[in-house]
């Protein structure tokens, strides 16, 4: 018994001494539900995520720009995660505490915590999803733009995943009138700024704000329209590599640019107050 006590004793000194801390738990997958609207976290302070299902769905709209066509079959062909909502700034803020980011984005007074990250450029966004992937020793990534457009039909074919009229307290874009944040009786509702995560109902994937908000970066080079185009769900890595494929629209354009098929473009290099985005983190099957 006194040698016991002896023992205990060392170890609390020691504990003290050091500051030793135990050591976070990570999430494994065989710890993860793998079915589809299963959502997780693999730590506390990382974004949430939802388990998507593989599927089949027809990517691009013919009868429009030419940017966003011609139509293709897109093949999903495992499962993945999304983040539930956009990367926040309390999510980046993580990352510059830990030195995985280096740069404190202006969020123009709107507000920070659960807001969405704005004022951040491409490279920017994939430095959060390399320090997500050494935090957490899973793969975080920027969506390729055929997962995006995925979950953003969430299993529809219409403009919204709601239908095709933008209708009202569905999105925050310039034309959405949103009572939530606006007087009735003013048109341009919310589009003065951002609002925080899943102010909105979420999609049938369980995904939110996939419509207005911010623009979302992908991982994306951006061409001219979709001929040539993977018929799976990896990124498009030939054409103009300097611009990036951006999509969902934001606050502070109107609801066609929201659409779940418009597709725009963004330089790399080049940040906006209406631009944040979102992770992908894979799921390993075995």
């Amino acid at each position: 018994m006194l040698r016991e006590n002896i023992f205990f004793l060392i170890i609390v000194y020691l504990i003290f001494l050091f500051d030793i801390q135990p050591v976070a738990a990570q999430t494994t997958t065989a710890q993860i539900n793998l079915e589809p609207g299963a959502a997780f976290k693999d730590c506390t302070t990382c974004p949430e995520v939802i388990v998507v299902p593989r599927g089949i769905y027809i990517m691009g709209l013919g009868a429009t720009r030419g940017r966003d066509g011609p139509p293709h079959r897109v093949n999903i062909t495992r499962p993945f995660a999304i983040g539930r909502y956009e990367v926040t700034f309390q999510e980046w803020s993580v990352c510059v505490a830990e030195s995985g980011c280096t740069h404190t984005p202006d969020d123009h007074n709107w507000g920070r915590l659960t807001r969405p990250v704005i004022n951040i450029n491409w490279n920017q966004a994939k430095a959060f999803t390399k320090w997500l992937s050494t935090k957490t020793g899973h793969v975080y990534r920027l969506p390729s733009e055929a997962e995006w457009e995925y979950i953003h039909r969430a299993g529809t074919t219409t403009h919204f995943w709601w239908g095709d009229d933008v209708g009202k307290n569905r999105a925050n874009c310039r034309d959405c009138e949103s009572r939530s944040c606006c007087a009735i009786k003013i048109n341009l509702c919310c589009s003065h700024k951002t609002k925080p995560i899943g102010a909105f109902l979420p999609n049938p994937f369980g995904v939110y704000d996939t419509a207005g908000n911010v623009f979302e970066w992908t991982e994306d080079c951006w061409n001219p329209n979709h001929k040539n185009a993977p018929t799976d769900m990896s990124a498009r890595l030939d054409g103009d590599c300097h611009n990036r494929v951006i999509r969902g629209g934001s606050f502070y354009y109107f609801s066609k640019v929201a659409r779940s098929y418009y597709r725009s473009k963004n330089p790399m290099n080049v940040k906006s107050y209406w631009l944040g985005f979102r992770v992908v983190r894979e799921l390993i099957f075995k």
